[in-house]
C-alpha cells in the first residue's frame, strides 16, 4: 500500500459475515434440539425458542446503532491509494477469526437441548437473522447518503472484529459503485446492485 494507502473492508459486509454460519448453525442446532425431549419438554422448549429467537433479531440490530452512525456520519472520503478489500476476503477474514466462538455456540446451543429443546438452536438463529438486519440498515444508510462506508482492516484485528469497536477511529467513503458488494454487503449481481 504505497504512499499512506491502507486496506479498507466494508462496514456492511464484516457485519453481515456472521449472519450465515450463526442461522444455518442455529437451524441445525434447533432442528437437533427438537429430537431431543429434554428437562421442560418440546413444546416449553420451542416456546421459550421462539422467544428468544425474536429478542436475538431485534437486539441485534440494535446494538452499537448510535456508534454506528456516528462513524458513518463522519466518514472521510478514501483515498486513491486504498485498496478495497474483496467482499469474499472480508466474508473469509471473519469467519475464520470467529470459527472457535461459533463452534463453541454451537456446541452450547446443542448442549442446551437436553435442558430446553431447541431453544439455544432458535437463539443462534435470532442472532444470525438480527446481523442481516443490521447490514440491511447500514445498507439504507449506504444508499441515504450515496457512498459506501469502509473501516481500516487493522482497526479490525486478526479476528476481523466488530467495525464499530474501540479501536475503530472513523470510516471512510467511497462511490455507490466501488468494490464488488452491493450497499448492506450483499453480492453485486451482473453489476447492478441489489
Amino acid at each position: 500500500m504505497a504512499r499512506g494507502g491502507q486496506g479498507l473492508a466494508r462496514v456492511a459486509v464484516v457485519v453481515r459475515a456472521g449472519a450465515a454460519p450463526l442461522g444455518w448453525l442455529g437451524v441445525v442446532a434447533a432442528g437437533v434440539g427438537v429430537l431431543v425431549p429434554g428437562i421442560t419438554g418440546r413444546r416449553i422448549g420451542v416456546l421459550a425458542g421462539a422467544a428468544l429467537f425474536l429478542i436475538a433479531a431485534v437486539v441485534v440490530p440494535l446494538t452499537r446503532r448510535k456508534r454506528y452512525g456516528a462513524l458513518a456520519r463522519g466518514a472521510a472520503r478514501a483515498s486513491k491509494h486504498d485498496v478495497l478489500q474483496d467482499r469474499a476476503v472480508s466474508v473469509r477474514n471473519w469467519r475464520r477469526g470467529h470459527r472457535w466462538w461459533v463452534l463453541l455456540a454451537f456446541a452450547a446451543a446443542l448442549g442446551s437441548a437436553f435442558a430446553v429443546p431447541a431453544a439455544g438452536g432458535m437463539l443462534l438463529a435470532g442472532a444470525g437473522v438480527g446481523l442481516r438486519l443490521k447490514a440491511a440498515w447500514i445498507g439504507r444508510l449506504e444508499r441515504a447518503a450515496e457512498s459506501l462506508l469502509w473501516v481500516r482492516v487493522d482497526w479490525l484485528g486478526r479476528g476481523a472484529g466488530v467495525p464499530a469497536g474501540k479501536r475503530v477511529k472513523g470510516y471512510r467513503a467511497t462511490g455507490i459503485a466501488a468494490g464488488d458488494a452491493a450497499p448492506g454487503g450483499a453480492r453485486r449481481r451482473g453489476g447492478v446492485l441489489v
